[in-house]
């Protein structure tokens, strides 16, 4: 648990030098703005987040999946569309339906969302704080992961993460 700690506060600080923030002080709260050029950045901060406490907990790491992300960030925009966060599509389409029309020939194994003023790490501490999340971040059988958002003019942003196994067989549509 220390050493969870100790890499939430140490994530939080060299974040605090990536992301802009607007307002505060007096007149309200902060709000966490992300620039357009901070995809990758914010991405691989999460993704090394994430490993560090899946070597702490015996799992493999993960690693970032082309198409993983391409079906979070359109999952992302569709909750905001929809200004609900729910893991299916206003389509009606399922996470395993997303990731199969990305092109993905993977097995899904666990989707995480969340509609949150918070940044990337705060939104990942929440997410450990749960154990149904929190078993979706440490699942021993994923290899790969996506991660993307989409943040709406006011600062309110949708986050979305997906997560997979290249080994298996392609999933039927059901």
């Amino acid at each position: 648990m220390t050493r969870l700690l100790a890499l939430i506060v140490a994530a939080t600080l060299v974040l605090a030098g990536c992301g802009t923030t607007t307002g505060g002080g007096s007149n309200g709260p902060r709000q966490y703005k992300i620039s357009s050029n901070a995809t990758a950045k914010i991405q691989y901060r999460v993704l090394d987040s994430i490993n560090a406490l899946r070597q702490a907990s015996g799992a493999g790491p993960l690693e970032l999946n082309a198409q993983l992300n391409a079906a979070a960030a359109t999952h992302a925009l569709d909750m905001a569309k929809q200004n609900r966060p729910w893991h299916f599509g206003s389509d009606g389409s399922s996470p395993i339906q997303r990731v199969q029309r990305v092109g993905y020939q993977g097995l899904f194994l666990g989707e995480t969302i969340s509609e949150t003023y918070e940044n990337e790490l705060q939104t990942l501490e929440a997410w450990l704080a749960q154990p149904d999340t929190k078993g979706v971040l440490l699942n021993p059988d994923a290899q790969e992961l996506g991660f993307a958002w989409f943040q709406e003019s006011n600062g309110k942003i949708w986050w979305v993460l997906v997560t997979g196994r290249p080994d298996a067989a392609p999933q039927l549509l059901g």
